[in-house]
């Protein structure tokens, strides 16, 4: 969350002034606020969907590509020495145009990534904006994400304004002025890119392989609300 990992910026540029020790300060986990988030969980849910059919498309590419080298390693003795080569050339093809798909789909910046980015902006955005008019009325000078990269190993209760995000969203809990018991947080699965299991049939260069030799190709193997404060 680029917005909500600002935050965290402005902090410590506040933290290396020396006004910054008169700023009145607090803390919310962004993770637990949009876990509460009924957007967020069917974004998630529309991500897992669509997560699970390309994964399906993989599958079945890696299927065919099997099927490839089975039938090449059943026919091989009958085969010439150029037939040889046309069809390792096939397989060769199909492994790469599999792992290319792949890295398409799951890949850095893939259509996964940027259908994540579609879908969750929206509601990240809206719990910045929470966040923002929360820490107007509370006079927040500085602002910490529980959930973003800094290390906080102790937090007061005192400081987490969590709760009052919620509020803000709509989405506070009728107990929130009693203490919350500790515990795990249940959020939604965020769906895991799966790793890449096809290698390209080519030699450290990148080539293809020599035809000189019967080249085997590869087979793949397939809480925590906190006290209210005023």
């Amino acid at each position: 969350m680029k917005k909500l990992h600002s935050f965290l910026l402005g902090a410590a540029f506040l933290l290396s002034a020396p006004a910054a020790v008169a700023q009145k300060f607090g803390y919310v986990d962004s993770e637990f606020v949009m876990s509460k988030m009924p957007a967020y969980a069917q974004a998630q849910q529309e991500l897992n969907t669509l997560s699970g059919n390309w994964q399906k498309e993989i599958e079945s590419q890696k299927k065919d590509l099997d099927k490839l080298y089975r039938n090449y390693q059943v026919e091989e003795v009958l085969l010439t020495e150029p037939m040889k080569k046309k069809r390792q050339d096939e397989i060769l093809k199909k492994e790469q145009d599999v792992k290319a798909y792949q890295n398409k789909i799951f890949g850095y910046e893939g259509q996964l990534f940027k259908k994540r980015q579609e879908l969750t902006k929206p509601v990240q955005d809206q719990v910045f904006e929470s966040i923002e008019k929360v820490a107007k009325k509370k006079q927040l000078g500085i602002v910490f994400d529980k959930a973003g990269d800094l290390t906080m190993l102790y937090t007061n209760p005192i400081h987490d304004y969590t709760e009052f995000v919620l509020e803000e969203l709509g989405l506070a809990s009728e107990d929130r002025n009693q203490p919350g018991q500790k515990g795990a947080v249940r959020t939604v699965t965020t769906p895991k890119t799966p790793a890449a299991e096809t290698d390209a049939a080519t030699d450290s260069d990148g080539s293809a392989a020599p035809a000189s030799k019967t080249r085997q190709p590869t087979r793949s193997t397939n809480t925590r609300p906190a006290s209210r404060k005023n």
